[in-house]
C-alpha cells in the first residue's frame, strides 16, 4: 500500500503547502523518517543526495513549530549552496506558518545576519564555521534549540568540520532531538552519533544498483595547476555534444566557466546562488543545445535529469566513491553511450582503487593529446567542413566574389588558401595549452589518515613494515624539507609533533575550518617528533597563514610558517 502525505497527519498549514507544491507520495526516506521524527526520537537517515532528505526533516520540525522568535531548530550543512537550498525549502514548506528562517554562511558580511538574529529568528540553517563565529560574538543563542539536524554529515567530515560540529552540539540543550543524515557512515560519524545521540533509530535507503556498462571511464594524471590546460586540450579532441563538469565549490563554478569561455569553449555555471528562475533558464538552454557545457557542484546538480549528456568531467574528484558513481551516472543514459573523464592529481591516485572497487570496473589511464595532435585535429575538422560545403554547393555569392578576385589577376589556389587562413583566424585565440608531464616514481609516498604509504608497502604505526623505504626517503628529504613533493604545493611547518600527540586529522580539521578551505586540497603531512610539515596549494598559502593564531590541536594553539 502506497503512503501519501495526507496519511502522515501533519498540521493543516503544512498539508496545504504540500498540496500547492504538487507533492502526493513521499519518497522512501520521507516515508521512513517523518513518522519517526514526529515521535521525538533521535534518527539517522542514510540515503544519497536527491532522495528528498530536506522534506524528511523539515516537515517534522515545522509540524512542532511554536512562534517564539528565538532559534528553536538548527540545521548544519557543509556548504553555502546546501545551506541556501535548505533554508529556501524550509520557507516553502512553512509559508503558511509565518516563520522566520535565516541562512548563515561564510563569505558574507556579518551585519545583515546579526541584525536578523537580533530581530528574531525561528530556524537557523548554516555552515559550522559561521555558526561558531556567531556564537563567539554572542548573537546566536542556542539555549532554546529543540531540534538539530546534521545534513550531509559525511561531507562535513571530509571538509574538516567535525570538531566545530561537536562544539556546536555541546552548546545545545541535552534534551533536544537530533537527526543525522549521511550518504555513508564512516567510523568518525558513528562515533559522533554515539556521543551526541540518544538511542537513534535508523532509516537506510539503499541506492538502486547503477549500471555503468554504457559509460567509458577514463582518467588522466595531471598536476593540480595543469588541470585547466588538460581540460581545454581534451575539449579540442573529444566529440562533445554536451558536458557536465564537476568542481568542489560555488566560487569555482564561476571561475572555471569564465576560464573556459575565455578560451573559446562557452560554459555556464550552475550553483546554489542562482534563483530558481535563472536555474531553469540555464537548464533550458542546456537541454536545447544552446549551451554545451555546464560547470556545477554536486549540490547544485541535484535533480538534474537530462538523458543526453555525452561527457561528465570530474575536474575535482569527490571524496566519496559513491558520489563518483552518482556523478558519472548522468551520462550513458537511455540506452546511449557516454564518456566519464576524471583528472587525478598525483596525490589523489590512491582514490583510483576506491572508485574501481565501488564501480566494479577498471578505469583506463588516458594519454593527453599533444600540440601536434590538436593542430592536426583542427585541420582535419576544417577539411571535413569544406567537403560538406563543397557537396552542398550553396555558395553562389561567394563564387561571384572569387570570380572578381580572379579577374584581378589572383591565382584561384592562392585565393582558396587565403580564404582558409581567414576562416582559421579564431584559432589564434585558442593557443594549445602546455601540460607538464607527471612522473610518479615507485617510491612516491601518499598520505593516509593515520599512516604513511610508500606505494604498495604501507608502514605500520610501529614502523616495522616499509620502515627502510620511508627511512631512506626521510634521509633524502632531511636537507630539503622546504620543498613540496608536488608541483603547485608549498610546505608549511608547525612546532608540534608526535610528542604532542599530533594526528593528520587534527591538522586537516583545524586548517580547513579556520582558513575556510576544503580539507581535501591539503596535501602530504609529515609528522616528526617535534615538528610537523604540511603541504598546501600555492594559491592558498596566504589565506592559510592569515589565520595564524586561530589554529589549535586540543587546547594548544600553533602557528604555521613557510618551511
Amino acid at each position: 500500500m502506497t503512503t501519501e502525505f495526507t496519511s502522515l497527519n501533519l498540521r493543516p498549514e503544512l498539508e496545504q503547502a504540500i498540496v500547492e507544491l504538487g507533492y502526493v507520495t513521499p519518497t522512501a526516506i520521507q516515508a521512513g523518517m517523518i513518522p519517526l521524527m514526529l515521535t521525538g526520537v533521535d534518527v539517522i537517515g542514510q540515503a544519497q543526495t536527491g532522495t528528498g532528505k530536506t522534506a524528511a526533516f523539515a516537515l517534522p520540525i515545522l509540524h512542532n513549530y511554536i512562534p517564539q522568535r528565538q532559534p528553536q531548530a538548527l540545521i548544519l550543512a557543509p556548504t553555502r549552496e546546501l545551506a541556501v537550498q535548505v533554508a529556501a525549502a524550509m520557507e516553502q514548506y512553512g509559508k503558511h506558518l509565518k516563520l522566520h528562517v535565516l541562512a548563515v554562511y561564510g563569505g558574507q558580511p556579518y551585519g545583515p545576519q546579526v541584525n536578523q538574529l537580533k530581530r528574531g529568528v525561528d530556524i537557523v540553517v548554516g555552515t559550522p564555521g559561521r555558526i561558531i563565529d556567531l556564537m563567539a560574538r554572542k548573537v546566536l543563542d542556542l539555549s532554546m534549540i529543540k531540534s538539530v539536524v546534521l545534513d550531509e554529515a559525511d561531507e562535513m567530515l571530509n571538509m574538516g568540520f567535525i570538531e566545530p560540529v561537536e562544539e556546536i552540539l555541546s552548546a545545545t540543550p541535552a534534551l533536544r532531538q537530533t537527526a543525522l543524515f549521511s550518504a555513508t557512515l564512516p567510523v568518525r560519524i558513528r562515533a559522533l552519533a554515539d556521543r551526541f545521540m540518544r538511542d537513534p533509530q535508523s532509516v537506510i535507503i539503499k541506492q538502486p544498483t547503477m549500471t555503468l556498462t554504457g559509460t567509458e571511464q577514463r582518467y588522466y594524471l595531471v598536476h593540480e595547476g595543469d588541470k585547466l590546460a588538460a581540460l581545454t586540450n581534451l575539449f579540442e579532441i573529444e566529440p562533445i555534444t554536451s558536458a557536465l563538469i564537476f568542481v568542489r565549490t560555488r566560487i569555482e563554478t564561476g571561475q572555471l566557466a569564465g576560464q573556459l569561455s575565455a578560451r573559446g569553449f562557452p560554459a555556464e555555471a550552475l550553483n546554489g546562488d542562482l534563483e530558481q528562475n535563472a536555474r531553469e533558464q540555464i537548464l533550458g538552454r542546456f537541454r536545447s543545445g544552446q549551451i554545451k557545457v555546464l560547470v556545477a557542484t554536486d549540490v547544485a546538480a541535484r535533480g538534474l535529469d537530462i538523458d543526453d549528456i555525452s561527457h561528465v568531467f570530474n575536474y575535482h574528484l569527490p571524496d566519496d566513491a559513491e558520489v563518483y558513481v552518482h556523478r558519472i551516472g548522468r551520462t550513458g543514459r537511455a540506452g546511449k553511450t557516454g564518456i566519464a573523464i576524471s583528472l587525478f592529481a598525483p596525490r589523489e591516485k590512491r582514490r583510483l582503487r576506491e572508485i574501481e572497487h565501488m564501480t566494479k570496473q577498471a578505469l583506463t589511464l588516458g594519454k593527453l593529446p599533444t600540440a601536434t595532435d590538436i593542430l592536426q585535429h583542427r585541420e582535419n575538422q576544417l577539411l571535413e567542413q569544406m567537403k560538406i560545403w563543397l557537396g552542398r554547393g550553396r555558395y553562389q555569392r561567394e563564387r561571384e566574389l572569387v570570380a572578381r578576385l580572379v579577374e584581378d589577376g589572383n591565382d584561384p589556389l592562392e585565393i582558396a588558401a587565403a580564404a582558409l587562413k581567414l576562416s582559421r583566424a579564431d584559432e589564434k585565440q585558442r593557443p594549445v595549452a602546455n601540460v607538464t608531464d607527471v612522473v610518479v616514481s615507485e617510491s612516491r609516498s601518499y598520505r593516509s589518515s593515520d599512516r604513511e604509504f610508500v606505494r604498495g608497502k604501507p608502514q605500520d604505526k610501529d614502523g616495522r613494515r616499509g620502515a627502510r623505504e620511508v627511512g631512506r626517503r626521510s634521509e633524502r628529504d632531511a636537507g630539503n624539507r622546504h620543498a613540496s613533493h608536488e608541483a603547485g604545493m608549498v610546505r608549511l611547518k608547525l612546532n608540534k609533533g608526535k610528542e604532542n600527540g599530533v594526528r593528520p586529522n587534527d591538522i586537516v580539521g583545524t586548517i580547513a575550518h579556520h582558513a575556510d578551505i576544503p580539507g581535501n586540497v591539503i596535501g602530504k603531512i609529515r609528522i616528526e617528533d617535534k615538528y610537523t610539515y604540511v603541504d598546501v596549494p600555492d594559491e592558498l598559502v596566504e589565506k592559510v597563514l592569515k589565520h595564524n593564531g586561530n589554529y589549535r590541536i586540543g587546547k594548544d594553539k600553533f602557528t604555521l610558517v613557510k618551511s
